[in-house]
């Protein structure tokens, strides 16, 4: 079985890692077939750790690898790793700006974007969750898409170890929206399809980010420095307000903690 990945495509390695991590997203949303309500700090401590694991994923797996790559480079070694960084970040401020969506445990008058008062809750929270999933799906992507150029930076081991912890911080995804959804009225069936739907644009942005990799090698540096400041936008933005507005600022705080040496570990483990 792992003989049979290693030969993959990359596209494919990247498609099949992204639907565990959506998958994740989906088991997640599927706690609301289970219980009629989700214990807050339960929740909070959740996404605390995915927060963890987010910053330590932007570094150990994104941003010192693209240090090393760019040694060889003409440039000083930082500079793309900071063009690539504060790119990604005005990237995701961009769409933060644009997309119509609402943080969950939000009222409808904390919704941001264009014209939010003109879509429903639902569609406003999947579209935040799936707002924090574009860079995670981005990463995978240009981490695979780095393997394949056979960069010594780069290892499948590590590719896999963030897809391993994007896909545990995924799981408090799924419930920040269907548990929301059910509590507001919606049907179980129909707060789940909201709460993994949003982890589907996970596989779409992995294959675009090794593409836009493995056909324009020069840009990998940049590109993991891109999907590094797009993650550290929405952990600052969303995870750890999110984690944090309903008092249990020490719980989320030491499961951020948590989740960041859990990621650490997986990356200089594995990779």
């Amino acid at each position: 079985m792992i003989d049979f990945f290693i030969e993959l495509h990359p596209v494919m390695q990247a498609l099949l890692v992204t639907l565990f991590t959506w998958g994740m997203t989906a088991l997640g949303a599927a706690l609301v077939f289970t219980t009629r309500s989700f214990n807050q700090k339960l929740l909070d401590s959740m996404l605390g750790f995915a927060g963890g694991v987010m910053i330590a994923a932007s570094f150990w797996s994104l941003l010192s690898p693209a240090l090393e790559m760019a040694e060889s480079g003409g440039t000083p070694k930082w500079v793309p790793a900071a063009v690539g960084f504060m790119l990604g970040g005005i990237f995701l401020w961009g769409i933060d700006k644009l997309l119509p969506h609402l943080h969950p445990n939000t009222s409808m008058d904390q919704a941001e974007g264009i014209h939010p008062e003109k879509k429903k809750r639902s569609t406003l929270l999947m579209f935040a969750i799936t707002l924090h999933n574009i860079p995670e799906g981005l990463a995978i992507g240009v981490a695979f898409g780095a393997v394949a150029t056979g960069s010594p930076s780069a290892s499948l081991a590590g590719a896999i170890a963030l897809a391993i912890g994007i896909g545990i911080q995924n799981l408090p995804d799924g419930v920040a929206v269907s548990m929301p959804l059910f509590r507001d009225g919606m049907s179980r069936k129909k707060s789940f399809l909201y709460g993994q739907f949003s982890g589907m644009v996970e596989p779409i942005s992995a294959v675009i980010g090794v593409l836009a990799v493995t056909f324009i090698e020069p840009l990998l540096p940049y590109a993991l420095s891109f999907a590094a400041g797009a993650m550290i936008f929405v952990v600052v933005e969303q995870v750890i307000p999110g984690s944090q507005e309903e008092g249990n600022e020490d719980l989320a705080s030491m499961s951020l903690m948590i989740g960041f040496t859990v990621m650490m570990i997986l990356d200089v483990a594995l990779g």
